[in-house]
């Protein structure tokens, strides 16, 4: 355990009677900076599984008490009003990370690594890691401590849910070369494996069972153990018949993802990212 999670943890839980100190601000902001630099991570991976990081959390909650409203302005017009342990996060040209003007906007505490592009509006909330290489489009949300892999595509109008509380509790997980179609949402957890695509419109929920046509088998969350979508697995939206008589009657059903293939040469060309965007 390191110097920064003790003294976060016991921060956390133990507030001190007569308010925070200076010196407690100095540590925050420590944190912060890490959580920031990547440095830290709300979740990590070893050996292929993904381990939560719950004082990251705690240390992201804390910032939330600790800090007090107050006003940020961009001229006479735009105005907003945030704590001030989170402020907008501001970027360099040594940050080597694309923000397309309209609208944009990405917290302190987030990570976002090189290459990134940023298509307005768009927004990174903090504890969320954005590696190198992913494009987020318009109108996409990388909640609070989601992680994100490299050379991701996430697309127009895409949600990936943050979770903060409870803070033992996996965040959304997107690995390495991801293709989230346009309005696709994915929460509660649910982890995405290296390469997959979501066609437009997948939602992804911890309550949500996923079918899969080509193995024969169905993916559900179970108990701590979140929703799993495989390696290369091709999922689109779908649906199937409710069993139950009066619905059966009325011919209803309920959406379903269904993963109908998995990646192969024709589905790489086809999601390849535009080279020259880069």
């Amino acid at each position: 355990m390191s110097d920064l999670e003790t003294q976060i943890r016991q921060l956390a839980e133990n507030p001190p009677a007569d308010g925070y100190g200076a010196g407690h601000f100095d540590l925050f902001s420590e944190f912060r900076a890490a959580l920031t630099e990547g440095r830290i991570r709300a979740a990590v991976r070893e050996a292929g599984a993904w381990k939560v990081n719950a004082w990251v959390k705690q240390g992201i909650m804390l910032g939330f008490r600790m800090g007090k409203i107050r006003r940020y302005s961009d001229g006479d017009v735009l105005q907003y009003f945030d704590k001030d342990t989170f402020p907008p996060r501001r970027l360099s040209t040594e940050d080597r990370v694309r923000v397309v003007p309209g609208g944009s906007s990405i917290r302190e505490g987030a990570h976002i690594g090189r290459d990134v592009i940023c298509m307005p509006p768009m927004f990174v909330n903090v504890g969320a890691y954005v590696d190198d290489g992913t494009m987020i489009d318009s109108h996409a949300l990388v909640g609070s401590c989601a992680q994100i892999g490299k050379r991701v595509h996430l697309s127009a109008g895409s949600q990936v849910g943050g979770v903060l509380e409870p803070v033992g509790a996996q965040p959304v997980i997107i690995e390495d070369d991801v293709l989230v179609g346009g309005n696709c949402g994915i929460y509660e957890g649910a982890l995405v494996r290296e390469g997959a695509v979501l066609a437009s419109g997948v939602i992804l929920t911890g309550g949500t069972p996923v079918y899969d046509l080509v193995c024969q088998t169905v993916y559900r969350r179970e108990g701590s153990r979140p929703l799993e979508i495989p390696t290369r697995a091709v999922v689109v939206a779908g649906s199937r018949a409710v069993s139950q008589p009066w619905a059966r009657e009325h011919g209803l059903s309920v959406y379903t993802p269904l993963i109908v293939k998995y990646r192969d040469s024709k589905t790489d060309a086809s999601t390849q990212l535009e080279s020259l965007v880069r």
